[in-house]
């Protein structure tokens, strides 16, 4: 494969997780803070939900790297 449309492709990988994962924190960033309105024990799970989507970015790195040296 032509090096470019290696680094284009881990481009992708990366940006694509990365635009997805900032929607989606979009959503339950608002949902969290209202959650945590009416229930203060809430705060844990809240966290956890907010730092779930982060994952997705971080398995683009990898699929990215992958792309590159593989």
């Amino acid at each position: 494969m032509d090096a470019n449309l290696k680094f284009l492709a881990a481009g992708l990988a990366i940006g694509a997780g990365a635009i997805a994962t900032a929607w989606v924190q979009s959503k339950i960033g608002p949902a969290a803070v209202g959650a945590l309105v009416e229930k203060k024990d809430l705060a844990g799970l809240m966290i956890v939900l907010l730092a779930l989507p982060e994952t997705m970015v971080i398995l683009g790195f990898v699929v990215a790297i992958l792309i590159i040296y593989a």
